[in-house]
């Protein structure tokens, strides 16, 4: 059905695509790559919401070399007016010869349409090449799109035996310099960041992007359900942050408000905040990717709560004992049965640690 040379351009759209890797959110990550006579004619990317689509990009830089040419996209080209004009239209009026999508749009408003546009217009459409790694570059878009929840990607560091601190709370640093900075890779391509309250009392964290060099920091996220963050904590210093809490504690909302803080209230009748109501919030907001950064007791729940899509867990070669505080506050298991299963995605070393990715079964 596809050519290895269909495989080598859609291959150099998907690296295309990853240059939006930071910038593009709320929007999907798209790289595009015109062909004709075996030449690449033109090539773009989807750099940040509101500007051109990949599509205009590659079609702009091939000009009049578009015309019967074949067009690679590493997603269905939009068929609606949104941000910006249809691609689907700009590639007809370009007339090129055959359309190649790695996969469908999961958007409602477009999904199929934009190929049935195309093939409507005469047009020759194929649709799923590297449908994976395209789907896995926009993971969280299409769990928004198809869920009407974000993406939840856990990050932990740890010693060898699985602990994060030592009883007394330290845990500065368990990893290495090359891990950390990794991290905040994982930070910039987040559309927030959330942790604990616990975690803001023991660490006061900043919780922004700082090692690499970006123009949009994600949202920062503050789980407080009785709303006892300090107004002098880090993670509120420049605005930006939500604090959510469950109690309707007038002064403590203004506290917080007149410290920056976005105050949301989401109470799940037992005290605590409701956890589901804040994922299907955040996907109204056009959250796509939600990365957690908190101690067990925020891990657990989210995990005991069938939220966590995603582990990224990263190992330092040492041993911190049996009495340090572990990963997740989890309840006792009586049953092999019990066990949580994993999917592995990918482990690599990361200086002197390593890395392991791991998607959580449903």
């Amino acid at each position: 059905m596809f050519s290895a040379a269909d495989h080598q351009y859609m291959a150099r759209a998907l690296r295309l695509a990853e240059r939006g890797l930071w910038t593009t959110s709320p929007n999907p990550r798209v790289g595009c790559v015109i062909v004709g006579d075996g030449e690449v004619v033109g090539e773009g990317w989807h750099q940040r919401a509101g500007q051109p689509h990949a599509e205009v990009h590659a079609l702009a830089a091939a000009g009049c070399r578009a015309r019967g040419a074949t067009a690679y996209v590493t997603l269905e080209p939009c068929s609606h007016h949104g941000r910006t004009p249809p691609c689907a239209e700009a590639l007809i009026a370009a007339g090129v010869g055959r359309v190649v999508a790695a996969m469908r749009d999961p958007n409602p408003q477009v999904a199929g349409q934009g190929l049935r546009k195309l093939e409507q217009a005469g047009i020759r459409v194929q649709s799923g090449l590297l449908a994976e790694q395209a789907r896995e570059l926009n993971i969280g878009f299409a769990a928004r799109m198809t869920r009407g929840r974000p993406w939840l990607r856990v990050k932990t560091a740890s010693s060898l035996d699985g602990k994060t601190a030592l009883a007394n709370g330290t845990s500065f640093w368990i990893t290495g310099e090359a891990a950390r900075r990794d991290v905040h890779r994982l930070r910039a391509r987040s559309c927030a960041i959330l942790t604990g309250i616990g975690t803001v009392l023991a660490d006061d964290p900043r919780m922004d992007v700082r090692e690499v060099e970006t123009r949009r920091q994600p949202l920062r996220i503050v789980l407080d359900s009785g709303l006892r963050t300090p107004p002098a904590a880090k993670i509120l210093a420049g605005g930006g942050t939500l604090v959510v809490g469950a109690t309707d504690s007038l002064e403590r909302v203004v506290r917080l408000e007149d410290a920056g803080a976005e105050v949301l209230l989401l109470p799940d009748g037992a005290g605590r905040v409701d956890l589901q109501g804040l994922l299907r919030e955040l996907a109204t907001r056009e959250i796509n990717e939600v990365m957690v950064e908190a101690g067990c007791t925020l891990n657990g729940a989210l995990l005991q709560a069938g939220l966590v899509d995603e582990l990224v867990m990263y190992t330092a070669p040492v041993l911190l004992g049996d009495r340090a505080r572990g990963l997740f506050a989890l309840p006792e298991l009586t049953g092999m049965s019990q066990r949580r299963e994993l999917r592995l995605r990918d482990v690599t070393m990361v200086g002197r640690d390593i890395r392991l990715r791991a998607w959580v079964d449903a």
